[in-house]
């Protein structure tokens, strides 16, 4: 353990250094963020996940800046230019820019203008120049003239001898560690992000066209603009640059090196401008473009982990009887009847929407059929392709008010039928049969049934394919993991990709765990999990706490009461003469428990109290309980909608410039930030929320483009805001016509009957009519 490493993430976070040396040691010995953070609480201080999670993630930064520290030093080592100095600076540097500016003057590099005048001899008399800067440089110059035909070693001239020492000189200048850091800060805080259209692409690039004159300050330029950016540079529409607004930086440079006003100064002074203009500008220029464009993924990263959570968190019907639908037209609406566990007992095509007469009646008896035989008590339709038609015909056949009819967002459902675990579980079922099976479980279960697809194919971000890949799977793993250990999972019924997600867990001992059900029959202790193939002792005291057992052999099974603090309950239940089950039934009973009697030196009052809280609602589900919604019954395609009308719906996505919502017309629509509140909005996700339901107006329908405008005002009016939010970008609205997070131009793979939307390629165009009205 780095003691250093400890300290300075200490300070960083302002946090205790005990808290972050026993998060770290826990971390190294194995532990998972929502164990640490749930049963460890005594170790860090009660962290949440968040601190947590940043721990870990500056330990692993700051492990890297230490390898690559060891690099440098094993390399000017076996070049013999390690010093004493060197070595400290390069020991004390906190950061990979100060830690490569130290590095940059040993470099190995290739042949530069300042090499090749060294190979002329002309080191001395550019040390000369800056050591005696009110001197004639002209006449020390003389000195280094080379008469020779090979141009390599000639020096023909004093001027040549001068350029030739300037060349050196602005090398040096540029290398300067100082220098350096300097001019990076003035472009961070104080360049320009600017875009232009590339000459002759100007109908093709239509799309970006409110970046073909853009400029803005790169310090405030928000995550989506950037990325929409850069996506128009690489797809050969833009190019964009990052520049400083005066010649700040040149003047900064020559104060730096300049020393009076004689002829040598004037030579420090031409040195300087030409290592600004040819090497320390386009490097730290490429510094910032690096750096925002590492600032703006982490922004939209945080939008897509933020819009995952609110979507696997949606709350669960629960286990029902369920009939799912994916509806369809031509090909008829795939039809699967699935138990409370939802296994799947029934599947059938019917022609409800696109059908004759008696195709439609014939429908009409197979579904009361159905519903008498299985005991249907809920029915979810796919929001696809024919959905409003299907949920029609549903609802007028008058069903009994107590089975539930839901309209399901199927993102990613036929990702899932296509995918290598629905062939698995399904080897005898088309794809259409295995989608329908998705939107149903969906329903009853949204987080255990998401979990089966790569979180970047549900469609809840902005522009994913662009953005970090590595810190993007890392953020949506973490944001998976840590919903469903939240939540908790059932042993006894979780696939093995839910499990693989629990603390403590691996694809592979998940799969050992089914595995081992599967043979031996359902699990009927936490204990048992011990007889499964490679969960050893480590692996079962990370997972036992998240994974219920209903009606298990031990009372506390179904609970999120950990295994190992069985013993603090059995003694509670011991010193009232109860059992374990009558704390779980009577409150009065639970009232006369005082957690300070069970205090030791492992056990502290933040594990008591969750442990009460837990014998209080013993395995409660933390979601929020699950409420019917309907769309407008009058509403059903683009063509009904009018502005100013007052409608119900559900955010499908919300992102850094407003947020998308389903009005039920097979095309979301967009809540701009400026719409979204009476009163102002930073971030839309203060707001709203993935999933939530909410009351829209209708402002603008461009039916020839299938776009929307709507607002969450009181009073609506036309969607106002900056100039050039959203523009350039694949920003279709997820789960409807488009996904926002593929790359440009592509279909949406597992709708692509809805259309491509690509709500937002240049949202300022959607309403520029109304902008210029405004």
């Amino acid at each position: 353990m780095n003691e250093q490493h400890i300290f300075k993430i200490s300070n960083e976070l302002k946090l205790g250094v005990a808290q972050v040396l026993k998060t770290a040691e826990l971390l190294k010995e194995g532990a998972t963020v929502p164990f640490i953070s749930r049963y460890r609480k005594e170790a860090t201080g009660s962290l949440d996940e968040v601190a947590i999670t940043a721990i870990r993630d500056r330990l692993e930064q700051l492990a890297e800046l230490d390898t690559r520290r060891d690099a440098i030093i094993k390399s000017l080592e076996e070049r013999n230019l390690l010093t004493d100095d060197l070595k400290k600076a390069i020991a004390t540097a906190e950061t990979l820019a100060t830690l490569e500016d130290i590095y940059l003057p040993y470099r190995p590099k290739r042949r530069t203008r300042a090499t090749i005048a060294k190979e002329k001899g002309l080191e001395p008399l550019a040390q000369f120049i800056f050591e005696n800067q009110s001197a004639d440089p002209a006449a020390e110059a003389k000195k280094y003239l080379v008469e020779s035909e090979d141009k390599d070693k000639a020096v023909a001239s004093v001027e040549d001898a001068l350029a030739g020492a300037r060349d050196i000189l602005a090398e040096q200048f540029s290398e300067d560690a100082e220098a350096r850091a300097e001019i990076r800060k003035i472009f961070m805080e104080e360049g320009t992000l600017s875009s232009k259209v590339v000459d002759g692409k100007e109908t093709e690039g239509a799309k970006f066209k409110d970046y073909f004159d853009w400029k803005e300050p790169l310090k405030t330029a928000p995550s989506h603009r950037i990325l929409a950016i850069r996506r128009g540079e690489e797809e050969g529409f833009l190019f964009y640059r990052i520049t400083l607004p005066d010649d700040r930086a040149e003047v900064k440079l020559k104060a730096r090196f300049m020393q009076g006003k004689g002829a040598g100064a004037e030579q420090v002074a031409l040195a300087a401008e030409d290592s600004f203009k040819r090497l320390l500008s386009p490097s730290l220029e490429g510094e910032a473009r690096f750096e925002s464009k590492k600032r703006a993924d982490a922004e939209a990263i945080k939008v897509f982990a933020d819009n995952l959570r609110e979507l696997l968190l949606a709350s669960p019907l629960g286990q029902r009887w369920t009939l799912a639908i994916d509806p369809g037209f031509r090909t008829g609406c795939k039809t699967v009847v699935l138990d409370p566990q939802g296994k799947l007992l029934f599947d059938t095509v019917l022609y409800i929407t696109a059908g004759s007469d008696m195709q439609k009646t014939e429908a009409e008896t197979i579904i009361r059929g159905l519903i008498k035989q299985f005991k249907i008590q809920a029915i979810a339709i796919g929001n696809g392709t024919a959905s409003r038609e299907t949920e029609t015909f549903v609802r007028g056949l008058k069903l009994p008010a107590d089975i539930a009819v839901c309209v399901v967002n199927e993102s990613g459902a036929s990702i899932y039928s296509a995918s290598e675990v629905a062939r698995k579980e399904f080897p005898d079922k088309d794809v259409t049969v295995r989608g329908a099976v998705s939107i149903g479980r969906r329903l009853m279960d949204p987080l255990a049934e998401l979990v089966k697809l790569d979180p970047k194919s549900i469609g809840v971000g902005q522009y994913q394919h662009d953005v970090d890949q590595r810190m993007l799977k890392t953020s949506l793993d973490d944001t998976v993991t840590s919903c469903v250990n939240k939540v908790g999972v059932e042993l006894n019924t979780a696939s093995a990709e839910l499990l693989s997600y629990v603390s403590g867990l691996t694809k592979a001992t998940a799969e050992n765990i089914v595995a081992y059900r599967n043979e031996n029959g359902a699990f009927a202790a936490r204990s048992d999990l011990k007889k499964v193939p490679r969960l050893g002792p480590k692996a079962f005291e990370q997972c036992a706490g998240f994974l219920r057992i209903r009606n298990g052999k031990h009372p506390l099974d179904g609970s999120g009461v950990h295994p190992e603090s069985y013993h603090i309950v059995e003694q509670m239940a011991k010193d009232l003469n109860c059992t374990i089950p009558d704390l779980l039934s009577n409150d009065a009973l639970r009232k006369k428990i005082k957690p300070e009697s069970y205090l030791t030196d492992t056990v502290g009052l933040p594990t008591l109290q969750d442990i009460l809280q837990e014998l209080a609602k013993p395995g409660r589900d933390p979601r929020a309980e699950f409420e019917s919604f309907s769309f407008d019954a009058g509403v059903h395609e683009i063509t009904d909608l009018k502005e100013g009308m007052k409608l119900p719906g559900i955010v499908t996505n919300v992102t850094a410039f407003g947020a998308f919502v389903d009005i039920g017309v097979h095309q979301d629509g967009l809540v701009h930030v400026s719409q979204l509140s009476d009163s102002f909005v930073t971030n839309p996700a203060d707001v709203v929320k993935v999933h939530q339901k909410v009351m829209v107006t209708v402002t603008e329908v461009d039916v020839a483009r299938k776009r929307i405008g709507l607002s969450m005002k009181t009073v609506a009016d036309k969607p106002a805001r900056s100039v050039g939010d959203n523009r350039g970008g694949s920003m279709g609205s997820p789960g409807r016509g488009g996904n926002m997070n593929r790359p440009q131009g592509g279909q949406r793979p597992n709708n692509p009957s809805r259309g491509n939307q690509n709500f937002g390629n240049s949202f300022g165009s959607l309403f520029d009519d109304a902008f210029k009205k405004k």
